[in-house]
């Protein structure tokens, strides 16, 4: 029988890469750490301990020449990388410990030592490339661990499921010709940084292993419900991979000052409550969840929670302080009818 518990991980080094002034500060966790207090859901979980990913790990799936510029960056105090991208002297450190945090997180999962685990960390990932900063992130931490869990833990296919409002070019680029890891994005289309088209689907070995849903504005929680249900989770099954990885972003939230999309504290829940039963169904239950965007301080912490209770086996905990927010409708049929006629996975 699998283990039961959820893990977490979290580390304080994680707030030391801040830049008040900015979206993507030490406040998102800092709202996160104070809800799961207040919840009292912490002492029902499982810590677990962080180490950083080592440089050899980091170049698995990053050019040295990245890791470099980053790191003497970081020596010099930090600065800008792009309009977007800040970097202190803090925050080479902190983005090895995320990689690493993700990474430990697999090997617990896959160990038992728990049933399934939330990392809680930044800078996020899934923007940074082979060889770029961007988009917030400095290293693509749930790439990091995905390559280590092939090379390193011995899986013979992993999956990541990217539920952040944009899309994950960092993730997909890296991962673009791997047959061993299926990337399926469900993204607001168009929106940062332009990627993401459904007609990309991966090249050479790889054709068939990335799986992007590209979503109009004001998509609402009916919305992901048919695109998990049609789409995503049918691909992923057919793929059977032995570890499913998410990129958990909530800035899909209808809050969210960063996207134009409807969803809802309770319509992450019911996509966190899917790929729960999905995992269950493919891989034992075997699911690592990686913190990416959100920037409502109180939907991030909320919708963060709620996915928590989901991994609990908890769901009637599960509480949506916000709400839900109707917009226009949008109409979905056309992607959804065009990947079910070309993509390998669902034709």
């Amino acid at each position: 029988m699998s283990n039961s518990t959820t893990g977490l991980l979290f580390d304080e080094r994680f707030l030391e890469h801040d830049d008040p002034t900015h979206f993507e500060s030490a406040a998102r966790l800092r709202a996160i750490n104070a809800l799961l207090d207040r919840s009292g859901i912490r002492s029902e979980l499982m810590p677990l301990m962080v180490r950083p990913a080592t440089e050899q790990e980091i170049t698995a799936v990053h050019e040295r020449r990245l890791v470099g510029e980053l790191q003497f960056l970081a020596y010099e105090g930090g600065g800008q990388i792009d309009s977007d991208t800040y970097l202190t002297g803090d925050s080479w450190t902190a983005a090895c410990y995320a990689a690493g945090a993700v990474i430990h997180a697999a090997e617990a999962v896959v160990g038992g030592e728990v049933g399934n685990a939330f990392a809680l960390v930044r800078p996020p990932g899934h923007h940074a490339t082979r060889n770029r900063a961007m988009g917030f992130c400095l290293i693509n931490n749930v790439a990091v661990a995905a390559q280590y869990a092939l090379d390193v833990i011995g899986m013979e296919r992993v999956a990541i499921v990217d539920w952040d409002t944009h899309h994950g070019n960092g993730t997909q680029e890296i991962f673009y010709a791997e047959q061993r890891v299926l990337y399926c994005s469900s993204h607001t289309w168009p929106l940062f940084p332009g990627t993401g088209s459904w007609h990309e689907m991966g090249t050479g070995a790889g054709i068939g292993t990335t799986l992007n849903v590209p979503l109009p504005y004001y998509l609402g929680d009916d919305g992901y419900d048919r695109i998990y249900d049609q789409l995503i989770l049918p691909a992923v099954r057919r793929f059977r991979p032995e570890l499913i990885f998410v990129s958990a972003g909530y800035d899909a939230h209808w809050a969210d000052p960063l996207a134009p999309m409807n969803a809802s504290v309770a319509g992450y829940a019911a996509i966190a409550q899917k790929v729960y039963n999905l995992a269950a169904e493919v891989c034992s239950g075997r699911l690592v969840c990686a913190l990416e965007g959100g920037y409502d301080l109180l939907a991030l912490a909320a919708s963060v929670l709620a996915t928590l209770r989901v991994l609990q086996g908890r769901p009637d905990l599960v509480e949506d302080p916000l709400g839900a927010r109707s917009g226009p409708r949008t109409d979905i049929g056309p992607v959804v009818d065009n990947l079910l006629r070309a993509h390998p996975l669902l034709a």
